[in-house]
């Protein structure tokens, strides 16, 4: 074998030392990934119990292995039951690894015109008015995604946006105010959305079910969230899973205007950005 050394009665390849570290890093990953969760006592019980086959098969037992057997010969079907969770939180981070959807642009058309339609003065002059009330907001930003599947759980309602009009729907008197608002193409689409909650153990115990929310619906997504803190009044942004907390008017609005705008919008949103604040 080209490259190979020997270690004793061994023949190793260097194939074998990068197969040895593929597996490694496969397992560390595995281990990263289940750490802080009940499913890792399920897998470390799984795999004792796979231990345990392998003895009483090696020790000749026919009956118990053919009991037990049984269970492995199901073992991939039951493992994709048990952490359907894990290996979808696995698979997004894969995703996100590559990072070909981020850049994939398939009707590149149609983002420019939803920039160019698009105001967020009305956001920010909501988010301000909801923060100063501690009134709590969760808004999405549909992008690339459309958020169909999520707009459908709540209440359509193809409106144009307007400041008053956010702030009726999160009064806390209003019944669509337990939600999310969806935005897309310039309009709200719908509110009392339902969105799917952050598994993630590294999320901070401060960041309460809105922020999760937030954080649950970018990291299967490329939504952009806006958020109001009801217990804190803090404004916060969320964009792939990722949360920038504490923002004030400005930097509110040079977020949304850097994660919604193409490159080529951006000169145009900040001169837009530029005339609203010297007229603010």
């Amino acid at each position: 074998m080209i490259g190979s050394f020997s270690i004793g009665f061994l023949r190793i390849g260097w194939i074998d030392v990068v197969d040895v570290l593929l597996v490694t890093t496969l397992f560390y990953q595995l281990y990263k990934l289940l750490t802080g969760s009940v499913a890792l006592k399920v897998f470390l019980g799984f795999m004792s119990l796979y231990l345990f086959y392998l003895v009483v098969k090696a020790a000749g037992m026919e009956l118990l292995t053919s009991i037990l057997g049984q269970f492995m010969s199901v073992g991939v079907l039951a493992g994709i039951i048990l952490f359907q969770q894990e290996i979808r939180r696995f698979l997004l981070n894969v995703g996100k690894a590559t990072s070909f959807g981020s850049r994939l642009r398939v009707f590149p058309w149609r983002r420019e015109a939803n920039a160019d339609r698009m105001n967020v003065t009305p956001f920010i002059e909501a988010a301000k008015s909801m923060a100063g009330k501690e009134t709590g907001a969760l808004i999405a930003f549909s992008m690339a995604s459309d958020l169909k599947f999520f707009a459908d759980s709540g209440d359509l309602l193809d409106a144009a946006v307007s400041k008053r009009l956010l702030l009726s729907i999160f009064n806390k008197t209003s019944p669509l105010h337990d939600g999310a608002v969806i935005i897309a193409n310039g309009r709200i689409k719908a509110a009392r959305c339902i969105l799917p909650v952050s598994e993630n153990p590294d999320v901070p115990a401060s960041m309460g079910l809105r922020h999760r929310a937030a954080i649950g619906l970018t990291e299967v997504t490329d939504a952009v969230v806006l958020v109001v803190s009801e217990e804190t009044g803090q404004i916060s942004v969320v964009r792939g899973g990722e949360v920038f907390r504490n923002l004030s008017g400005p930097d509110l609005r040079a977020r949304l205007n850097e994660f919604l705008f193409d490159a080529e919008a951006r000169p145009a949103a900040a001169a837009a950005t530029t005339a609203a604040d010297m007229a603010a």
